[in-house]
């Protein structure tokens, strides 16, 4: 759910994002960015899974954290929070999914400025269907960013609604990318066996790939290369990937040499 979506208090076990306000001995007082910055504690026990003797070692005045709520009572107007209980993986995701609701946020707003229409309207006729179909905004977005505006009409966003927003979104919009890699054993007995495997390794970059897709290689330690793949979605990567590493061991075999691969998971 978008920010400009969400009711006015959190519910208990859900991630925030928040910035540090205030540093006392018992805990640090937070305000949260998706809810007015209404304010929360985060209590000394639930900064860290180790023991704090001094919050300011752990957090700053003016840092932002991803945080889970614990309690919440609006009659009090008190939330009480944790940073203990989140996990790297839900950390990385909660920034990632706030940057991008606050991206299309910014979109709906440029949008409705420019159909003269009110925001009310753009939630009611836009984010609603996109989200129901999507589950979140950008998502929508990033497909009519590729696709154009009939991905959106077709789940019942008004005709100039659409095609704003994906004009837009193909100006604003990179195509995200998926990566996925491995690594190239190469030897060559040759006198001039360096040169050889250069040149294994620049057949690679020779295949035609689709647009955005890139290959990238690295030295690990000869006679071991990291060979990476960027792409659109995995089953072209692992396509790209194929050929490339391919391509790289019947090369190095034309010239009596030995090639192999191992897809990393």
């Amino acid at each position: 759910m978008s920010t400009l979506q969400k009711p006015e208090w959190p519910e208990k076990g859900e991630l925030v994002l928040a910035t540090v306000k205030k540093i006392l001995d018992y805990g640090a007082y937070v305000t949260l960015e998706e809810y007015s910055h209404k304010e929360g504690l985060l209590h000394r026990s639930e900064i860290s899974t180790s023991w704090v003797r001094n919050i300011r070692n752990h957090v700053r005045e003016g840092q932002k954290l991803v945080l889970k709520v614990l309690r919440v009572d609006p009659d009090k107007k008190h939330i009480d929070l944790s940073r203990r209980r989140v996990t790297k993986r839900e950390r990385i995701d909660k920034i990632y999914i706030f940057k991008h609701d606050r991206k299309a946020e910014t979109f709906l707003n440029t949008v409705a400025d420019k159909l003269k229409k009110p925001l009310k309207e753009m939630m009611e006729k836009a984010a609603a269907p996109m989200e129901e179909a999507y589950g979140d905004i950008y998502s929508a977005l990033e497909e009519a960013s590729q696709k154009g505006p009939d991905i959106l009409t077709k789940i019942g966003v008004p005709l100039d609604i659409a095609k704003a927003l994906a004009e837009i979104a193909q100006e604003k919009i990179r195509p995200s990318l998926v990566e996925i890699e491995g690594t190239l054993h190469l030897t060559s007995t040759k006198p001039d066996g360096v040169s050889v495997i250069k040149k294994t390794l620049q057949a690679t970059q020779g295949i035609s790939t689709p647009e955005n897709a890139k290959i990238h290689i690295y030295a690990i330690a000869a006679p071991k290369y990291r060979l990476k793949v960027e792409a659109e979605n995995y089953k072209q990567a692992e396509s790209i990937l194929q050929k490339a590493s391919t391509i790289a061991i019947e090369t190095i075999a034309k010239t009596g040499g030995k090639g192999s691969f191992k897809r990393e998971k």
